[in-house]
């Protein structure tokens, strides 16, 4: 399938960055599926993915992840451990696209997807912390499995409509804008709660969150 080499190249830069940040190995192994079956015609800078060790290296590392992705608690320690894998990769994968672009363009290109790979991780891991409040497994199976379709759907639509991909991808920066002040509070808040269970301070209730409120005595409102 031959790309339209502008829009697929700004797809690709920035949706490369977007999905390193949740799921690094099912990226890598969806575009190297796609470029070495020639469904798709990489760009330059992304033939190293093509190459079958490191599409078998990131098939095994995507069935690790499948599985770690599933248990509470493991889920959290190896979001922790990829906090040094996911963005650096989603930099590099990022500018080796526009690597002959020039130098200029390949630094905006790795900061671009060093960035979205950023802030794609810091949303998944802080989530799972907060689903990890829960002991049941649901949710974090679902969770993963929703991440793992996303990636690969988000793969196939920058592939196949570059545009579109492009949009949904702005909506998405839009949300995840509104959405990581909330989550930064909500994690805070759950820290301060365990911190508090071993003597530390009580943290103040979020907004909405009457759990901690005590019951006023009835003299008091006479």
């Amino acid at each position: 399938m031959e790309l339209d080499s502008l829009s697929t190249l700004i797809a690709l830069t920035l949706g490369v960055g977007w999905a390193s940040g949740i799921n690094l190995y099912a990226a890598v192994l969806a575009l190297g599926l796609a470029g070495t079956t020639g469904y798709a015609d990489l760009p330059t800078g992304l033939e190293v993915v093509e190459n079958p060790f490191v599409i078998a290296a990131a098939g095994v590392m995507y069935l690790v992840e499948f599985c770690a992705d599933k248990i509470p608690g493991v889920d959290s320690g190896w979001d922790a451990l990829h906090t040094f894998i996911r963005l650096p990769a989603g930099a590099l994968l990022a500018s080796g696209i526009v690597g002959d672009q020039g130098p200029v363009m390949e630094a905006l290109a790795g900061l671009a997807g060093g960035g979205l790979a950023a802030s794609t991780h810091a949303a998944k891991a802080g989530g799972r912390a907060l689903i990890n409040t829960s002991p049941e497994p649901f949710s974090n199976w679902a969770a993963s499995i929703t991440e793992d379709i996303g990636v690969f759907g988000g793969v196939w639509l920058m592939l196949n409509h570059p545009w579109v991909f492009v949009g949904c991808l702005v909506i998405f920066v839009l949300l995840l804008i509104w959405l990581l002040p909330k989550l930064w509070r909500a994690i805070r808040y759950l820290f301060k709660k365990i911190g508090a269970l071993f003597g530390g301070a009580k943290p103040e209730p979020l907004q909405g969150d009457t759990s901690n409120q005590q019951a006023v005595p009835l003299n008091k409102l006479n």
